[in-house]
């Protein structure tokens, strides 16, 4: 690792791509500027989020991360900006939001596109004036956070669609990094196999082990849909089945040549059928679906993750008729 990337060492990697963003976020972190960071999925989002609060004034106050798709409407508001004993049924005592947790720290809001709109509101008067109200209060509070936020989606064009606040996109994007996905920085795909893999090989006590060439190979031509995320369950998986010394192309855990053939099996049917478009590709994200819950043995917010997307669109993929089996998952 070259003295350029000296940001985080916890972010791995060298690549043109990475260090220009690393060299704007060591520009910005020593000050109180709202941060938007953007990247697909599994880029390392909350890594920067967090390189950019431990390198600034703040970073002996407390960092608070809330993933603001992870909750519904009503949670999401109290666990944001707190409740008052009574404010709704469950309500039984006074409880501080993360806001109020943060006081003096970072708040990193993690996919702030699916925050809802009235809550981009509450959020907006905080960034305007530093305060907000609990939920059941009249009371106005302060708070002094910076907040950074991060998203894979197109705010921009989500705010001219009247998804989202065109004010609060604003707001929050007075600086935007944009994290390179992992096929624009291929060159950093071994370091972050070697990390990884050492890593795993702690975390598990296993001896140490490599990629052999063709392993290496296989992992560098992998399309990686969750990034640098999917890379560390890969590695992590490839570490716990391997029984050699060196990790072998068997030992991966995605799609290869057997995985494609299956696919065609997959859709040839239908096709003889007649094909129908909407019905093939319904199927076609149906078998996807079941293949990323097989993967994470049925968690939801990982499978989201792989598959690029956020955890309700996921669950409404499910509920809209895909098969019955996929209902069923936890």
């Amino acid at each position: 690792m070259t003295t350029e990337n000296n940001f985080s060492s916890e972010i791995i990697g060298n690549s043109p791509a990475l260090l220009s963003v690393l060299k704007k976020a060591k520009q910005v972190a020593p000050t109180d500027c709202t941060v938007l960071i953007a990247g697909e999925t599994g880029t390392g989002k909350e890594l920067l989020a967090r390189g950019l609060h431990m390198n600034s004034t703040r970073k002996d106050m407390p960092f608070v991360a809330v993933n603001c798709a992870a909750l519904s409407k009503d949670l999401l508001e109290s666990e944001l900006f707190g409740h008052v004993q009574g404010a709704f049924t469950s309500a039984m005592r006074n409880r501080e939001g993360r806001f109020q947790i943060a006081d003096g720290g970072t708040i990193f809001l993690d996919e702030i596109g699916e925050l809802p709109l009235d809550l981009q509101g509450k959020l907006l008067r905080v960034l305007q004036f530093k305060e907000f109200s609990a939920v059941g209060e009249s009371r106005v509070r302060h708070v002094d956070v910076r907040i950074i936020a991060a998203t894979n989606a197109n705010l921009l064009q989500a705010a001219n669609e009247g998804t989202f606040r065109q004010d609060l996109y604003y707001r929050l994007n007075v600086i935007q990094l944009k994290l390179p996905s992992l096929k624009e920085r291929p060159g950093d795909i071994k370091s972050l196999c070697d990390h990884f893999i050492t890593k795993a090989s702690k975390r598990y006590n296993k001896p140490y082990t490599q990629l052999s060439e063709s392993a290496l190979s296989r992992v560098i031509s992998h399309n990686w849909p969750g990034n640098i995320r999917e890379l560390e369950n890969a590695m992590e998986h490839a570490v716990l089945i391997g029984m050699s010394e060196q990790i072998e192309t068997d030992d991966l855990p995605f799609f290869d040549q057997t995985d494609a053939d299956t696919m065609v099996d997959f859709i040839r049917p239908l096709t003889d059928e007649g094909l129908n478009l909407a019905n093939t590709l319904r199927n076609i994200e149906a078998h996807y679906i079941q293949a990323a819950l097989d993967y994470t043995d049925g968690n939801k917010n990982q499978a989201a993750n792989l598959l690029g997307l956020n955890r309700t669109t996921l669950v409404e993929k499910i509920k809209r008729g895909l098969p019955e089996s996929l209902s069923n998952v936890g």
